[in-house]
């Protein structure tokens, strides 16, 4: 594979999202009817992970404001073991998880980093694409407490079921209401590298971040022998810094530049200043950082990877390290080894359904049959004339009763 192997020099990775000249163009090809070698290019279902390989794909890495072509902060991280864990699913990222086509029910188990719309805002069509889609257990959400009950996951999740609670009323009705439920786990924002989850060798740890107020972590999932470190939003702090040292890959957020703040989005000149060095990590400190714990690979993210905007960046990070590093746009994937590191960009299709997983889908139990009372069901016009011949066809091919059909809709 002629993509780009980190473990070979400095990349510069993202700045030019996709060269083909600079890796070959796709290798050899030794037969007119034969297939390119060496892609540089990874094509979403096409590669069995190896079981003593990691891959890391950014589903977002932009901003609160997402983009067609940006979406905000989701990572996945898949084992060769065939555990896959998300962190954070921020707005926008789920239309690019989905074209990935990996069963829902393999997406079961999200990690936030803090509350923020663009690390959670897209959980909403995680929880309802996952259920309507093929997820078969409940989804799975494991997040921080906050200095005030009504400043943690727990509080923030109760409250989505409460708000979501007509869609998930309406589809449980037909639908077996587990894949509809949310199972939630709130740990201890201030515990130092603890562990919060542990299962399958796996082990994934979180420690506190430093942005806009109480509660919001970084993680670091470890198995196998590697580390990887999941940075949400934080401006440079020490927690960071000592439990990020040994990393495989090491994520942290990389900002804008003030200028750029300040003239694309938006901001005063002094908020400017504020937010791209105070609340979040300028990036000469992110270099500073990932000098500091050398990490085989860093991965710099939280901008909007464009040619207006990455070459300023990329040099104030140049400023203060030398080592390989990754301007990480959507979709940018990296399969990491103990030999190498290969980054790619994921081709994906913009008209993905979603994939079956490995257990059929669970049967409805309980609950009411309908959540309409007797004057919306008298509104239903009837159209059996139309569509009377080719339900019966499609209840004979399946097996069903269509008399339970037509009662179901009472």
């Amino acid at each position: 594979m002629r993509s780009k192997r980190i473990a070979a020099g400095v990349a510069l990775a993202g700045l030019l999202a996709a060269l083909p000249f600079l890796f070959g163009a796709g290798g050899a090809v030794k037969s007119p009817t034969g297939t390119a070698p060496d892609r540089y290019v990874y094509y979403p279902g096409s590669e069995e992970l190896a079981p003593d390989e990691v891959r890391l794909t950014a589903c977002g890495t932009g901003m609160p404001s997402s983009r067609h072509g940006q979406a905000a902060t989701c990572w996945l991280v898949e084992l060769g073991n065939g555990d896959k864990f998300l962190f954070d699913v921020g707005t926008g990222s789920t239309a690019n998880l989905a074209a990935y086509m990996i069963p829902y029910d393999f997406l079961d188990k999200v990690f936030l980093t803090h509350l923020h719309t663009d690390h959670w805002g897209d959980l909403d069509a995680l929880w309802a694409g996952g259920w309507t889609a093929g997820r078969t257990e409940m989804l799975k959400v494991w997040g921080p407490s906050g200095a005030r009950p009504d400043m943690g996951t727990k509080h923030a999740l109760e409250h989505f079921i409460q708000t979501y609670n007509w869609d998930y009323a309406t589809r449980a009705t037909r639908l077996s209401n587990v894949p509809g439920t949310v199972e939630i786990h709130e740990f201890d924002y201030l515990g130092e590298n603890h562990t919060v989850y542990q299962e399958n060798g796996v082990t994934v740890r979180a420690w506190p971040a430093f942005h806009t107020g109480d509660g919001p972590v970084s993680y670091a999932l470890e198995w196998n022998g590697y580390k990887i470190v999941v940075g949400g939003d934080s401006a440079p702090n020490k927690w960071y810094v000592e439990y990020a040292k040994d990393a495989d890959v090491a994520i942290h957020e990389c900002f804008h530049t003030p200028g750029q703040m300040a003239e694309w989005y938006n901001q005063a000149p002094a908020v400017a200043l504020w937010l791209s060095t105070q609340g979040h990590t300028s990036p000469q400190a992110f270099g500073k950082i990932m000098s500091t714990i050398q990490p085989r690979h860093a991965i710099a993210y939280h901008f909007f990877n464009e040619e207006a905007t990455r070459y300023a960046i990329f040099e104030g990070v140049r400023e203060t390290y030398a080592g390989p590093v990754s301007m990480a746009t959507d979709n940018m994937v990296w399969n990491i080894t103990k030999d190498e590191i290969t980054e790619r960009m994921a081709v994906i299709t913009e008209e993905a359904w979603s994939v079956a997983g490995i257990r059929p889908p669970p049967k409805r139990e309980g609950g009411p049959a309908t959540e309409m009372t007797k004057t919306i069901l008298e509104g239903r016009w009837n159209t059996m004339d139309a569509e009377g011949r080719m339900m019966q066809d499609y209840a004979d091919q399946h097996g069903i009763d269509m008399q339970s059909i037509m009662e179901q809709a009472k």
